[in-house]
């Protein structure tokens, strides 16, 4: 099943989605921003769904935005500018804020827009192809939305060399400085990824969820606010059935 440019599959509670532009390299226009939008959202409420997965076609993750797209954008007043940022903004927020863990598979190029989808997932695993880079700056532009996702990830130094130099670097690179967490061989990337959404599918749903809640949440609070709202969430995960059904069984296994 599919929207256009966008494909994706179900099986066994894991969604794969697949940036389905590959003659473009899966660069991005407004449908399809609106569309990943709009299908995080929904996989998101959707209880069936334990785990997601985004990757590209053809090779590529993706590109960034569509040629035809920056033309267009180039030639928008302020407020249009302001809504058509506003609308990337909120697909990142989507993937971030996103209830489930979402994993970004990326092979080939992960470029200035696709490197801040990448950077909005949780778990990043590329293969060896994998190039990612901040290009925005070689065109005028800003990567002004992307950098916070960025920072989340790496340190300043990190950030100010990728996103002032506005290079490619290789998926080893990647790792070492934590844009990535796994750097595999292509042929063990799939592997990789089933791997991990094996894991994530034994923990609870609702664990999963009220901490990536706590990293969504206590970033913008000072320590004393961030500790007060850690114990409710601690509170809250302690009345759930999940918790209750886990804390039995483990009493009973160490008996």
């Amino acid at each position: 099943m599919g929207l256009k440019n966008i494909l994706y599959k179900v099986e066994d509670g894991v969604v794969e989605i697949l940036l389905n532009r590959p003659e473009k390299m899966n660069s991005l226009d407004r449908e399809l921003i609106e569309n990943l939008t709009n299908i995080i959202n929904d996989f998101s409420h959707n209880e069936d769904i334990r785990v997601i997965v985004i990757t590209g076609s053809g090779g590529n993750f993706c590109s960034g935005l569509y040629l035809d797209y920056l033309r267009e954008i180039s030639e928008y007043d302020i407020l249009q500018n302001k809504q058509d940022s506003r609308k990337f903004r909120d697909m990142l927020l989507a993937i971030y804020n996103c209830s489930k863990p979402v994993i970004a598979k990326v092979q080939g190029y992960c470029l200035a827009g696709g490197c801040g989808i990448a950077t909005a997932c949780d778990i990043i695993v590329a293969d060896e192809t994998a190039r990612f880079g901040y290009t925005e700056v070689k065109i005028g532009f800003i990567p002004a939305i992307v950098m916070l996702f960025l920072l989340k990830r790496v340190t300043e130094t990190a950030a100010k060399d990728l996103l002032l130099t506005a290079r490619m670097i290789d998926a080893e690179e990647a790792r070492k400085i934590g844009l990535i967490n796994y750097c595999v061989n292509s042929p063990e990337l799939n592997d990789k990824v089933d791997e991990l959404c094996k894991m994530l599918k034994k923990n609870s749903s609702s664990s999963l969820r009220l901490t990536k809640e706590l990293f969504s949440n206590i970033s913008g609070m000072d320590f004393e606010k961030a500790l007060e709202y850690a114990c409710d969430l601690n509170a809250i995960t302690r009345m759930t059935p999940d918790c209750k059904k886990g804390v039995s069984e483990f009493l009973k296994k160490n008996r």
